[in-house]
């Protein structure tokens, strides 16, 4: 299933599916180390912008099901069930098992967020380079969605500058 543009240029929509479909997947792993991370930062500070972050990402991430669904895609059963295996395995938080914020663990935690932060920066610019050729995505949406990523990127690289000494000076 391919869609022309008027440049004869096709998009592969078996790949798109895909494509964000793996996007779906990182985006509920990533919130539950939202989750982990706030728990973390309880009670401290940081705590509530982490949470504000964490649920403009779930947000994000409904708006993506539904554009998936608008597309009428369909999720892949490999990565539902990994998706399942996920879910287990980030319980057990490998990453900052006691959930404490004075040790490497919470460091790692903040990391890893940035990283997942970065793939969802990378989601929302290809599918504005994507929106040429495909009239169902909407590039300005995608424009808004790209800066509010930069901004989270921004607030968790802050909350791990003004955490880090606090964790590894003694």
């Amino acid at each position: 299933m391919t869609y022309s543009s008027s440049t004869g240029e096709k998009l592969n929509q078996h790949d798109l599916a895909a494509y964000l479909d793996a996007h779906l997947l990182g985006a509920k792993a990533g919130i539950r180390f939202f989750d982990s991370a706030v728990g973390s930062l309880e009670g401290t500070g940081q705590e509530d912008r982490l949470r504000h972050i964490k649920d403009e990402v779930v947000s994000a991430r409904r708006e993506l099901k539904v554009l998936f669904n608008r597309c009428g895609y369909r999720r892949s059963v490999a990565k539902r069930v990994s998706g399942l295996l996920g879910a287990l395995a980030g319980k057990l938080n490998p990453l900052n098992p006691l959930r404490t914020r004075g040790h490497a663990g919470a460091q790692l935690e903040l990391e890893t967020l940035q990283s997942m932060l970065r793939g969802q920066e990378c989601l929302w610019r290809t599918l504005q380079l994507l929106a040429e050729h495909e009239p169902r995505l909407d590039r300005e949406r995608f424009a808004q969605l790209e800066k509010q990523v930069q901004r989270q990127l921004s607030t968790v690289a802050e909350i791990m500058d003004e955490t880090a000494e606090a964790r590894f000076l003694q």
